[in-house]
Parts: structure tokens; C-alpha cells; sequence
């Protein structure tokens, strides 16, 4: 789900001083784009939506939810968008993000 040693790679290149603040920032920018999610519900932005997601999910390790965003990109990139499992994607976003928070501290001692 968290691949850590990405995480790790990450906090060796902005330093840890920085780390903590990128993290902050994934965090705060991935629920604004869900947000938008929830507010396309036509889902004529999705692609971008889920690109962005994408991206940002594999600079900080979130392994399984990226590889969720890059299917849901390419489904909507081929003109199906309506068959995206938002709700699953999401779900996968929020364990994701359930596990790297309650297991930063000791997989980057």
C-alpha cells in the first residue's frame, strides 16, 4: 500500500526539516482535488483530476492509490469516466493515508 522506501528516498532529498512541510502540502493539495471530485459529479474533469492524483500519490509512496488513479485516468482518457469506482479509489486514498500517518515514525527511523 505505502511504498516506503520511495518515502524514505523522498525525506533524503528535501531533508527532513522539509519533509514534514511536503507532507502537509500532499496532504492539503490531495483533498482539495478530491473535493473537486465530489463537485464533478459529470466528471469532465476526472482525467486531469485523477492525473494530478496520480502524480502526487507516487512522489509520496502511495503506492496501491496511484496505480487506482492511473487506471481511472486511462479509463476516462478512453471516454469511460462513468465507470470509475470513485468510491473504491477514495476508500484506498483514505486507508492509504490512514497507514502512512499512523506508520511514518517507524519506517523512517
Amino acid at each position: 500500500m505505502i511504498h516506503w522506501d520511495r518515502v524514505r528516498q523522498l525525506r533524503d532529498e528535501v531533508g527532513p526539516d522539509e519533509f514534514d512541510e511536503v507532507v502537509e502540502i500532499f496532504l492539503e493539495e490531495v483533498q482539495e482535488v478530491i473535493a473537486r471530485l465530489h463537485h464533478d459529479t459529470n466528471r469532465i474533469e476526472l482525467e486531469q483530476n485523477l492525473h494530478f492524483l496520480k502524480g502526487s500519490a507516487l512522489s509520496l509512496g502511495f503506492d496501491q492509490f496511484s496505480k487506482l488513479c492511473q487506471d481511472g485516468e486511462r479509463q476516462a482518457a478512453a471516454g469511460q469516466g462513468a465507470e470509475v469506482d470513485l468510491p473504491a479509489l477514495l476508500a484506498v486514498y483514505d486507508s492509504s493515508k490512514l497507514k502512512f500517518v499512523s506508520e511514518l515514525c517507524e519506517n523512517l527511523s
